[in-house]
């Protein structure tokens, strides 16, 4: 695996290190460019990374996650641990401590409340937070006093940090909030697009799906940081364009995403201004495959597999054959060289979690064709298989994106040359990641076959991550559509063994089962059919020190360290 064993390092805390950076507004004007604009700032609406990274500038959890995987304090005093008293002897509660004299942005002071409040309006079940797999396992969360929270669990939680950890679990401020619970959650767009947050900025301005704007925080809570006295989110184009602009013209300090063909890499770097970062951690670009029929005839919300299953893949062999016909390595080599390897599991990394499996990679289209014979699905007149008068058709969405339309063409090639007839949709990427409950075409509603995009366990011990393929946790408009179960896989069994990693207490055995889980959404099922371990690729300006890129947490999660290079 290609991934940085220092990324692999145990729950522990860790310094930052020193960097040179300006006293705090010196720097003037640090300017970013996202490929997909940010249509909101607030995570807890959405799954969508580009959110979740733009309001890491401003919203903050009590710890974040390093750049070699290590948990760090961000809002709370340390780390709790068995060892210094913080997490209980049976593993049944964790206790943070607030680090003293925290401000919010407008001046008010940060206390304990403010988590309380924060985990009742994500575990809201009206509420559609996106972010609800943070809070499984967690009975209660309560003030101890104004800087002590106490997050109880229905069991024993070998991994306690999960609620208030990482850049999808921040702190939301209680009294800018209060009036946002449960359905009216959405329908806040001051709070929702401008929130009032802890982190080294503050936002000034907002317009949706295109530009956030950004003053440094006067309350943050190092008076010599950030050394920038702005900053600017500017969103859309595509990765090439945002690449350009900063290794080219160098019109931006970073760019983000940069997901662009290893030749367009090498000459842009050509060109002296900037470089290219890369980190591996968990990040797997994959096709997910539905489960509950798409068809736009169906009421709405009647999307699940017990009462309207996918007319095709709903075969176990279909999806096997559709696995088969795809040349992993191929689709390496054209979309990210060294920043890529073949993946057939969800969990490439680290090695101790990762099931291994490489049984995916050989691709193999006779035997594809082999399965779909066997399921009845036999060639007709003009070479497209058929099976009861169904047609074997597939819509295949993904983002505007040029490595992925790359794939999208190579991918229809393979499934056209076994039979498949394949229609390719690309949605607009602030769209299709934007979480809007009223779009048809965001990734949690899937009107369609087969999806592809990009996903990561954001820790180490994944039980967080894996909690999305729980049959609870389907989009729906119970939940405002932000439910991560995006293919609305159910199964009994898988439900059971997730059980039965929250209660289990041994790290080798915790190992197993999620190895487990993997294997059964991924070799066992092709639910989900792995393509490539991708690298975190961005770009940042040889002007712009302090850069740390991280796999684990948000790229933006030292932007407080960041400079300008005198």
């Amino acid at each position: 695996m290609k991934f940085k064993t220092a990324l692999l390092g145990a729950v522990a805390m860790a310094a930052l290190g020193n960097v040179a950076w300006a006293d705090r507004g010196t720097d003037g004007d640090l300017k970013i460019t996202f490929p997909q604009a940010v249509s909101i700032m607030n995570p807890y609406l959405s799954n969508g990374t580009k959110d979740v990274y733009g309001s890491s500038l401003v919203l903050e959890p009590l710890a974040g996650i390093d750049d070699q995987g290590n948990l760090i304090p961000k809002l709370a005093v340390e780390i709790p641990t068995i060892e210094n008293g913080g997490v209980s002897a049976d593993m049944t509660s964790i206790t943070w401590k607030l680090q003293p004299g925290l401000l919010w942005s407008d001046g008010t002071p940060v206390t304990a409340d403010d988590a309380v409040f924060t985990a009742a309006y994500c575990m809201d079940p009206s509420g559609g937070c996106a972010q609800l797999s943070k809070y499984d396992g967690v009975k209660s969360v309560e003030a101890l006093d104004a800087s002590t929270i106490k997050v109880t669990f229905t069991g024993p939680k070998p991994y306690p940090y999960t609620a208030f950890v990482g850049a999808l679990s921040p702190l939301l401020q209680k009294a800018q909030f209060a009036a946002c619970q449960g359905a009216a959650a959405p329908t806040c767009t001051d709070a929702n697009n401008m929130p009032i947050g802890t982190g080294p900025f503050k936002v000034t301005g907002f317009t949706v799906n295109d530009t956030v704007t950004f003053e440094a925080n006067p309350n943050y809570r190092d008076p010599a940081k950030p050394a920038f006295a702005t900053a600017m989110i500017k969103g859309g184009g595509d990765a090439e364009s945002s690449a350009r602009a900063v290794m080219q013209t160098g019109e931006f300090d970073y760019a983000w995403n940069t997901q662009i063909p290893p030749d367009s890499q090498k000459a842009m770097a050509e060109a002296g201004k900037g470089e290219f970062v890369v980190a591996f951690g968990t990040l797997v670009e994959r096709l997910e495959m539905n489960m509950t029929d798409p068809s736009a005839d169906l009421p709405e919300g009647e999307r699940s597999t017990a009462k309207h299953p996918h007319p095709i893949l709903s075969d176990v062999n279909v999806r096997k054959a559709l696995s088969m016909a795809i040349d992993r390595a191929a689709l390496v080599e054209v979309g990210y060289g060294a920043a890529g390897e073949p993946a057939c599991n969800i969990l490439p990394a680290p090695a101790a979690w990762s099931a291994g499996d490489t049984s995916c990679i050989a691709q193999d289209l006779e035997g594809a064709k082999k399965l779909l014979d066997e399921a009845g699905w036999v060639p007709g007149a003009d070479g497209i298989r058929e099976k009861d008068g169904r047609k074997l058709h597939i819509l295949y969405q993904t983002t505007v994106n040029p490595v992925r339309q790359d794939f999208q063409a190579l991918i229809k090639d393979w499934w056209t040359s076994i039979g498949v007839d394949v229609e390719l949709k690309a949605v607009d990427p602030s769209v299709f990641f934007g979480g809007d409950a009223g779009s048809p075409d965001t990734f949690q509603k899937f009107y369609a076959d087969v999806e592809m995009y990009a996903n990561n366990s954001d820790a180490i011990d994944p039980e967080a991550y894996l909690a999305q393929y729980q049959c609870s946790h389907a989009p729906s408009p119970d939940n405002q559509w932000q439910g991560d179960n995006i293919n609305r896989f159910c199964d009994p069994a898988y439900d059971s063994t997730y059980a039965e990693l929250q209660k289990t207490t041994d790290v080798a055995k915790r190992q197993e089962l999620a190895k487990k889980l993997d294997m059964m959404v991924t070799t066992d099922s092709k639910i989900v059919v792995p393509l490539v371990h991708r690298g975190t690729l961005s770009a940042h300006s040889n002007a712009l020190g302090g850069v740390k890129i991280n796999a684990w947490d948000s790229e933006m999660w030292n932007i407080a360290d960041w400079y300008r290079v005198k």
